[in-house]
């Protein structure tokens, strides 16, 4: 049975410590997902527990449907992936054999103990079998940029344009680009200054231009602008003056040698670099996805790390404000990234985040074990610090000082510096601006298994089925069926069918037919505020023998062919075509099938929940839409359980305080009854050695009878109390009655998704163009 805390949006973290005796109490350290939108700090040296906090927060976040990127430069992370909530030793036994081998330990014995002692120490902690299966059910995946190890992410695809949200800020986009050139320079190991160095200038210049037209450039392009640049000046030199082309044509070499070099491939492989498919799948469901950096040299983790904090600010500058929590950026060591005094490429997007994230539901948790070598002033956006044990005086020192005048008032410096030094493994000190006071508190035990840093063999091992089932994704290619073709030099057509040239690298100079147009279809409704117009490019492939022109065969095309030159080079020869074709002036017929065949099968796609009144935007997918009703039920929910803990706290305590009261009366009552007893007592052994006169012996016979009625004054009080005590309890089961029932209400799986076409009018399809376009023949 899951518990309440995760109805109520809630982390368990693990037991608070008793700061006299520093043993675990029985009261559970739970913390508001929530406020981890202000973020947090891990701090605490080798061995003091800090990665398995780090991974409890995570998996927390994994059970209420909260996805997160994690940043892994040592390679503990990938121990997310590690679970079985069946506790099968066979599953442990890839991961303990060295630890087996370095106690000469027998691997599969090893293996069982293993297994035993992680089943017995999570459920000690009150964690069961289900909730090890929800989080062993939640899609995680190890990510090895530049490396075949782990599951493969296309790192260099493109230096994509920023979205619109993103140029509009001014401040945002300069610090985008700043970050963007001098990681892509760190990356062929130059360290440039942004105000000096002609390499920083002349590669803001080409990508804000290039960025500007909304054009995305590929590291081949780049090279090509940084040999022929589309301007001539910066500032008010001239390009040649500035940076001359034998210059330019040295850092274009260094780039080529980059590109040209044997491992570079690999950071052109694998899965597109999207954020939301990072962090979400297709219907909804949080992920993990993890990168593990330890095999990079220094250059390239920073060039990667601030690639990937880019792409995080462009991705999350495009969702919706929300105080709830949406998702976490978990780093795992800032050693390096995040200096007091420099500024290396990584701090200026980290700092943008720190600033800008909470406003978007963003929680950025960072670690280190380094704690004199981070910028405190830097992190002071950060409302939540977990301080483990530190190792050093100055270590102690840095951490104090960097909290400032946060300490707390039952907490004194040299208290705090002698928790600091002495705290046992798994133990923290926690301060947070959501507390009032700070709290020391034990990790709980992990979901998965603690093996520490992974090896890229094990990696490889672990991401086995997700890169075969990536291979598997990845589109067939299909050769395209041959068509036969007599290739004549001359083909008499119509000078009303207009006609393009591919250029032929190879020089053969063998073209073959195909039927290309450019369309444009307009999608209104009035309703909805649709206004939208779409752009296609299409490309048919020709046969002599075609009797009629099949369209839904055509495919897409990335580019203009009305770019290309319009006449034919010198002694080409060409296919043939179609006779029908031949026989089309001006491509008229050709047109008007095109115009039939896209008014049948283009449409625009929407997506709506009838019962949240939500609607999908335009270009928002289903995926995108199951993320956005789950953060508005989540709202709802947290909303409704708001007022509901409201409306009980009243109640409990009008009953706390009559319980209150009724335990004073019944302390009264007993302190009565005992005083009349005693009385009692006293007069009747007098009266039984003759010491007592009859008098005394009637006043207590009377106070006997007083003794009776407050046995039973106390008895009634006790009841009393009885009944109040079974009156919170009832309250208590009530409002978790009333908690389940608002999950149950607001469950995603209870909603309806269902799919919504805009057809285009006939009259809003225009044929741009038609066109028989031909192309080298390179077979």
């Amino acid at each position: 049975m899951s518990k309440s805390y995760e109805k109520l949006g809630l982390f368990y973290l693990g037991k608070d410590v008793e700061k006299e005796t520093m043993q675990a109490a029985e009261a559970l350290t739970l913390l508001k997902n929530k406020n981890f939108t202000t973020h947090a700090a891990i701090i605490g040296m080798t061995g003091s527990g800090k990665t398995g906090l780090g991974i409890g927060i995570i998996e927390e976040a994994a059970l209420d449907n909260i996805p997160s990127i994690i940043i892994d430069p040592k390679g503990d992370m990938g121990n997310l992936c590690l679970t079985d909530p069946d506790f099968r030793a066979s599953s442990f036994e890839p991961w303990i054999t060295d630890e087996a081998e370095s106690k000469n330990e027998e691997i599969t014995a090893y293996a069982e103990m293993t297994a035993k002692q992680w089943k017995e120490g999570i459920e000690s902690w009150d964690q069961d079998r289900d909730r090890v299966e929800r989080f062993h059910t939640v899609g995680k995946t190890i990510y090895t940029p530049g490396s075949s190890a782990g599951v493969a992410i296309n790192v260099m695809n493109s230096l994509e344009s920023p979205p619109p949200e993103v140029m509009e800020q001014g401040d945002t986009l300069s610090a985008y680009l700043k970050s963007t050139v001098t990681g892509l320079l760190s990356f062929i190991g130059i360290e440039a200054d942004p105000l000096e160095s002609k390499e920083y200038i002349l590669l803001a210049q080409i990508l804000s231009k290039s960025w500007i037209q909304q054009e995305s450039l590929s590291l081949e392009q780049l090279i090509g602008k940084i040999i022929n640049p589309s301007f001539d000046h910066i500032g008010v030199l001239s390009l040649e003056d500035f940076y001359p082309q034998e210059e330019r044509f040295v850092l274009a070499k260094k780039f080529n040698a980059l590109l040209a070099s044997p491992g570079f491939s690999q950071w052109l492989k694998g899965e597109e670099f999207d954020i939301q498919g990072l962090l979400y799948d297709e219907e909804g469901k949080a992920k993990i996805a993890i990168f593990s950096l330890s095999h990079l040299n220094d250059n390239e983790r920073m060039f990667f790390v601030t690639l990937l904090l880019n792409r995080y600010i462009a991705w999350m500058r495009r969702q919706s404000g929300t105080s709830t929590l949406k998702t976490i950026l978990y780093m795992d060591e800032i050693f390096g990234f995040f200096p007091p005094t420099k500024n290396p490429p990584s701090k200026e997007p980290m700092l943008l985040l720190l600033k800008q994230a909470r406003a978007f539901g963003v929680g950025i948790v960072l670690s280190t074990q380094n704690p004199v070598d981070i910028d405190y002033k830097g992190l002071s956006n950060i409302g939540t610090w977990f301080i483990g044990r530190l190792q050093t005086t100055q270590d102690i020192d840095r951490v104090i000082e960097g909290l400032g005048g946060k300490i707390d008032s039952d907490f004194s410096k040299n208290e705090i510096r002698n928790i600091l030094s002495h705290l046992a493994k798994r133990t923290f000190f926690l301060k947070s601006a959501h507390l009032d006071q700070i709290r020391l508190f034990t990790t709980r035990w992990a979901l998965c298994y603690l093996k520490g840093p992974l090896k890229q063999a094990e990696i490889s091992l672990l991401m086995e089925k997700k890169k075969s089932e990536q291979s598997a994704l990845m589109p067939p290619v299909i050769a395209k069926e041959r068509i036969h073709q007599v290739f004549d030099a001359y083909q008499k057509i119509d000078a009303s069918i207009p006609q393009y040239y591919e250029p032929d690298i190879t020089e053969k100079n063998h073209f073959v037919p195909t039927l290309c147009a450019k369309a444009k279809v307009h999608f209104y409704q009035e309703k909805r505020s649709i206004d939208e117009e779409h752009e296609y490019f299409l490309e048919l492939p020709l046969d002599p023998a075609d009797r009629h022109i099949d369209w839904e065969k055509a495919s897409m095309l990335d580019e203009d062919f009305s770019l290309y030159p319009h006449s034919a080079p010198h002694q080409a020869q060409f296919g043939s075509l179609p006779k029908i074709l031949l026989e089309d002036r001006g491509l008229k017929r050709a047109s008007a099938a095109l115009k039939e065949t896209l008014y049948r099968t283009k449409e625009l796609a929407l997506f709506r929940c009838v019962a949240q009144k939500l609607e999908s935007k335009v270009g928002e997918s289903r995926a995108d839409l199951i993320i956005r009703l789950q953060d508005s039920l989540n709202a709802a929910k947290e909303e409704e359980i708001g007022k509901l803990q409201e409306r009980y706290s009243s109640k409990e305590k009008i009953l706390l305080d009559r319980l209150s009261r009724a335990k004073v009366q019944v302390d009264k009552e007993s302190a009565d009854s005992q005083n009349s007893i005693i009385e009692t007592g006293i007069a009747i052994l007098g009266a039984l050695f003759g010491k007592t006169t009859p008098s005394q012996i009637g006043t207590a016979v009377r106070k006997g009878s007083r003794v009776l009625k407050e046995r039973g004054d106390m008895s009634r009080a006790e009841e009393r109390v009885a009944d109040l005590e079974a009156s919170l309890e009832a309250l208590e089961y009530e409002l978790e009655d009333k908690i389940d029932r608002l999950d149950e209400k607001y469950r995603i799986e209870n909603y309806e998704i269902e799919r919504i076409g805009i057809r285009p009018r006939k009259s809003d399809i225009v044929i741009a163009s038609c066109a028989i376009v031909w192309r080298a023949d390179n077979a």
